[in-house]
């Protein structure tokens, strides 16, 4: 019978989550949030159509081994390295100061020290499922508070590993002294490294052999007895069944197969983390805020401002403008949901008691529900911001006129910038990266560290007597504020903007931006043009199509009747008549041959109207005139028999050169 119950309940929860969650994903609201929203409706404490969560807390504790597989799984090495600053020096900070804050806080209400080192665990965790959708679905992820927020949640993600290891240490179950605790922590980690150099070993020879066989099922169900093998085998030797998961994914991430894992496996890791959030949902105590609204709003307040406050200042510090610091506080001020999983391994150890266990979980929930809603309005409170520093002054900047002004030192403001300097032509960087200005003043480059979405900036790199500025960011949002702001300061200035996406072009082109260039159609344009070489169209057809369809907004690959439009012109160039050139080398069968024995007219309907020999020019040669290794044939006909004319003519120099090797 508790079989079928547990069936009955896995229904339940997903007949209540499918509406739920379509309705999150049409309103722009991530699923996990749905998920949560679906454990309060069908939980103990509303409808209360399941009572018993059981079942249900047994598919979340495997859910909870999937997450942490695939963070595992999602966490570099290499990143690691690469994003050094971000991860280590912005993320070891942003935790090490919330835990200690989190400790002050329990302190000032009560709690003892290690249960306040406990709150402060809780506290320095963020939402990484949350914040990296809400970044994606926002084309933020590139963006520099997009960089920050990812490198800060990898650390809070690694730091899960040594928070778990330490709660033994806090326990407050009297059944054994700190010494035995210390001991216990040491041989979990002697335990854990042992553990982690014996899989890496292993592991990917496994992967390997699973490749081999090239039956995804197969590799599936080996990835998952992987993962789940070393979850178990951790937990077998006393330690945590989710650290096993989280250490097999890390191994999986340094193998080639990472790919293939994350594309087979999270589609199972969805529906087994969907009841971890579901029954975290179950959770939440509707009758404690219906008792103590006073203090749950508190409460929530004061988390997310204070983590705000925390990773707002520790930003500004690595020399940030406000707005990136600002934004990346706002991003990362809820709770996440590893918290959840420690307050699961507290509560077993009696680290914290059950009431403020149900306070600290209702208060982290609404602050997951609360964030995405904070992100909506973001852009509206970031430019409310005031601009703190304006960095130092170049003197040549007070004399600059007619200049240039490149908004963002990524790829492409520094292939303007090369350019423009090539040139002679004067100009000046607006970067608010920190780090890039740093290099760049070393190359010699004319940049200053500040925030272009600021009147004060934009003054400060004498906007009103530029004559172009290019913005080449990757952030949208600040785009759009710069484009507006630009117009605004300076209606004369020419104003180029790159974007990455054409669905932003219109946007831009109302707010003020002279000429739009989207990545991805640029992109697709130098295709199209590659295809029409392959064609023969001259080169000067080719630009003035490509000029065509950026006039018209990139109006080809956005409204199928254009498209149709477009490429009956292109069939109609392809109709008519165009020149090419063919040189004849060394090798070519043509070689001391007439024209009439060439017979190209017949054979493809192109016509030989001249030849270049020695820089000398014989036009309409007539059938006679033999052709001579180093001549340059100048080719009249349509497109489509110029065609075939290169064709033989490249087919006959092939044959000839196999027959002769």
């Amino acid at each position: 019978m508790n079989e079928i119950n547990l069936f009955k309940d896995i229904l339940i929860v997903l007949a209540f989550a499918i509406p739920i969650i379509y309705l999150f994903n049409k309103i722009n609201l991530p699923s996990i949030i749905g998920f949560i929203v679906t454990g309060v409706l069908i939980g103990p404490n509303f409808l209360k159509i399941i009572t018993n969560a059981e079942g249900i807390n047994q598919l979340a504790e495997i859910g909870v081994a999937l997450l942490l597989f695939t963070i595992g799984i999602e966490i570099s090495f290499n990143n690691f390295i690469k994003n050094f600053k971000e991860i280590l020096l912005i993320g070891g900070l942003q935790v090490i100061v919330t835990i200690l804050a989190g400790f002050i806080f329990g302190m000032t209400i009560g709690l003892n020290a290690r249960q306040s080192i406990f709150l402060g665990f809780l506290v320095a965790h963020s939402s990484t499922a949350i914040i990296l959708k809400m970044l994606s679905d926002r084309d933020e992820i590139e963006t520099p508070h997009g960089k920050i927020a990812t490198g800060v949640l990898v650390f809070q993600d690694l730091m899960i590993l040594p928070m778990m290891l330490l709660i033994p240490i806090l326990s407050v179950s009297g059944d054994s002294s700190f010494a035995d605790a210390i001991y216990r922590l040491v041989f979990s980690f002697i335990l854990i490294v042992v553990i982690f150099f014996i899989a890496r070993f292993l592991m990917p020879h496994i992967l390997y052999l699973l490749i081999q066989i090239q039956m995804r099922d197969v590799f599936i169900i080996g990835v998952i007895v992987l993962s789940l093998g070393t979850a178990f085998l951790t937990q077998h030797l006393g330690l945590s069944f989710a650290i096993g998961a989280f250490i097999a994914g890390l191994i999986i991430s340094e193998t080639d197969y990472t790919h293939q894992v994350i594309g087979d496996i999270v589609p199972f890791k969805e529906v087994f983390t969907s009841f971890f959030f579901i029954s975290f949902g179950m959770l939440l105590n509707l009758q404690l805020i219906i008792n103590e609204p006073a203090k749950i709003i508190f409460l929530t307040i004061a988390i997310i401002v204070f983590k705000m406050i925390i990773i707002t200042l520790i930003v500004l510090t690595q020399k940030y403008p406000l707005r990136i610091a600002f934004l990346t506080g706002l991003y990362l001020s809820q709770i996440g949901e590893f918290s959840f999983v420690l307050i699961l391994k507290g509560r077993e150890a009696n680290i914290l008691s059950e009431s403020f266990s149900n306070e600290f979980i209702t208060v982290s929930l609404i602050t997951m529900f609360l964030s995405p809603l904070l992100l909506k309005i973001s852009p509206y409170l970031s430019t409310k911001i005031p601009h703190l520093e304006k960095g130092k002054i170049e003197d040549y900047i007070e004399k600059l006129k007619n200049h240039v002004i490149i908004i963002g030192y990524g790829l492409n403001g520094k292939n303007v910038a090369k350019v423009l300097k090539e040139a002679g032509i004067p100009y000046v960087i607006v970067e608010a990266n920190p780090k890039s200005v740093f290099h760049a003043k070393k190359e010699g480059e004319k940049i200053i560290n500040g925030d272009a979405t600021k009147r004060e900036v934009l003054e400060y790199t004498h906007i009103k007597s530029a004559k172009v500025v290019v913005v080449a960011i990757s952030d949208s949002m600040a785009t759009r504020i710069i484009v507006r702001l630009v117009k605004e300061m300076n209606p004369e200035v020419y104003l180029i903007v790159r974007t990455r996406y054409v669905k932003d072009v219109d946007d831009l082109v109302k707010l003020g931006a002279d000429e739009v260039i989207p990545e991805e159609f640029e992109t697709s344009i130098q295709i199209l043009s590659r295809v029409l070489k392959r064609f023969h169209i001259p080169n000067s057809v080719i630009i003035a199509q490509a000029n065509t369809l950026r006039t018209q907004s990139y109006g080809l690959f956005r409204d199928i009747r254009f498209t149709e439009h477009a490429f009956d012109q292109i069939n109609q160039i392809l109709a008519q008549g165009t020149i090419d050139t063919v040189l004849i080398d060394g090798n070519h069968p043509v070689c001391n041959k007439t024209l009439k024995e060439i017979d190209l007219r017949a054979n493809t309907n192109a016509t030989v109207i001249s030849v270049i020999r020695n820089n000398q020019f014989y036009p309409n040669p007539s059938g006679d005139f033999q052709i001579q290794c180093g001549d340059l044939l100048v080719l009249y006909g349509t497109h489509n028999a110029i065609d075939r004319a290169v064709q033989m003519l490249t087919t006959n120099q092939t044959e000839e050169s196999n027959e002769t090797t």
